[in-house]
């Protein structure tokens, strides 16, 4: 049996050339990525992404474009299973009305599953922002792509 585990994201760049990062606790662990996460059974790629979006950042977005997926082998850390990323560029429908923070993991609260919001600046991006293997990956695309390599 193949086990996959499909999870999409949101590459959110605003008008000063940052893009959105979200820093998390939960299940003991503290990691930092793009907005998203899990498809649900019987739910489309750009259907998941909106819900992701709405449930961890209350915001109403419109997916522009597909950016990257996964084309390298990464077994799941949470599942047994093999991963496949799928990213695309987001832009807002509404004003953002997120808490943001200047540092990684400045949670308000102690109870899990905790989250922090922060901009990074594409010129500051660095693969030390994020800490899984397919994020990194697309922080060197988007550093490449923006003449940042």
């Amino acid at each position: 049996m193949n086990n996959f585990s499909v999870r999409v994201y949101g590459l959110l760049i605003n008008e000063q050339n940052e893009v959105l990062i979200s820093d998390e606790k939960e299940y003991g662990m503290r990691f930092s990525k793009f907005p998203g996460g899990g498809l649900e059974f019987g739910e489309g790629l750009i259907a998941g992404l909106q819900r992701e979006f709405i449930e961890e950042c209350n915001l109403k977005i419109e997916v522009l474009q597909h950016y990257y997926t996964t084309d390298f082998f990464v077994k799941s850390l949470f599942h047994d299973a093999q991963l496949i990323s799928v990213y695309y560029t987001v832009k807002n429908l509404e004003p953002i009305n997120l808490t943001i923070k200047q540092k990684a993991f400045d949670f308000d609260g102690d109870v899990e599953p905790l989250q922090a919001f922060r901009w990074v600046s594409l010129n500051d991006l660095t693969e030390h922002d994020v800490t899984f293997p397919v994020d990194k990956h697309v922080v060197k695309l988007l550093r490449q792509q923006h003449g940042l390599s």
